[in-house]
């Protein structure tokens, strides 16, 4: 399968910010790309840039094969976008959002059936103020998609959604997906983009820091196991010490209160003996629990776990 978006070094500054330091990737045509990253770390910049709404320092940007600026009007029916920030008249009607938005196309989805399929067929004549954060999301979604795109961009799709708003849209990006579009997608949920995603793109400060599939990433990390126990008072640190002298144990560390343990190790065999040893040196073990890495795992490793504007 070919390359539906291409993006080549894209630089992009504002005043003495550089937003974006070179940043380079591709979307597959037929897949979800996830664009993921701490906020503001340039994803925003980026997909605007590629959708044409905003021009970049530097670099170059294809979608089928086509410049969003140069070929503005033969994209204009290939792409649908559905932003971060968006609004529209308080007073506009629902139903008169949809006949306003297909005028300015010369061919369109049947738009009613699209307001069904996102389940605001009872809000057609609600004005656009009185519908809800999540109402409003997939309303801009049905108007990305009456032109039939076939690239689809949705940037934060489901940021401030409930867990039933979030999960409703991502079955239908799945379907979207299923009938042939390729999507562009950007999020700070990394749950939503390992469920989601063919392939993710982290960004951080205007740099791509790695892509690859949900599992390559997750596999650059560890392909082991995490056990997590709660010690008793007192016990952390002499369990620590016994735990990291195991063989095939990655990496061990406590909390800050030292009361819980957490250690790496490279196989499900090598969780057996350090239950063992755990038991060996008297450990008070309350809760005890098994987990694999996960994408959220790689993000903050890429990224860092400090809390930064």
């Amino acid at each position: 399968m070919g390359e539906a978006v291409e993006a080549g070094d894209l630089v992009r500054s504002y005043g003495a910010t550089k937003a974006l330091r070179g940043v380079s990737f591709e979307v597959r045509q037929g897949e979800i790309f996830g664009l993921v990253g701490p906020n503001g770390a340039g994803k925003t910049t980026t997909v605007e840039i590629i959708a044409g709404l905003r021009r970049p320092d530097s670099g170059s940007v294809s979608i089928l094969g086509l410049d969003p600026f140069r070929d503005e009007w033969r994209l204009r029916t290939l792409l649908g976008i559905q932003q971060q920030e968006s609004e529209l008249p308080e007073r506009l009607r629902v139903r008169e959002a949809m006949e306003l938005f297909s005028s300015f196309y010369p061919r369109t989805l049947d738009w009613e059936s699209l307001i069904d399929r996102m389940n605001l067929s009872e809000k057609l004549d609600s004005f656009f103020y009185t519908l809800s954060g999540g109402q409003k999301r997939r309303l801009f979604i049905a108007i990305a998609l009456l032109s039939d795109p076939d690239v689809v961009i949705l940037d934060e799709l489901t940021s401030g959604l409930d867990p039933q708003g979030r999960r409703m849209l991502w079955e239908l990006v799945e379907d979207m997906r299923a009938s042939g579009k390729t999507i562009l997608l950007t999020t700070h949920y990394m749950d939503e983009a390992q469920q989601l995603c063919d392939r993710v793109g982290i960004i951080d400060r205007g740099v791509m820091v790695v892509v690859g599939t949900p599992q390559e990433l997750i596999s650059r990390i560890s392909s082991g196991i995490r056990l997590l126990a709660t010690l008793g008072s007192g016990s952390g640190e002499s369990c620590l010490a016994a735990v990291r002298k195991i063989g095939g144990v990655e990496s061990a560390s406590l909390d800050s209160d030292g009361h819980t343990l957490t250690a790496n190790a490279s196989s499900g065999t090598v969780l057996v003996e350090l239950v063992r040893v755990l038991d060996s040196v008297g450990a008070d073990l309350g809760d005890l629990r098994t987990e694999r890495p996960t994408l959220e795992d790689v993000f903050l490793a890429v990224t860092g776990r400090e809390m930064r504007d």
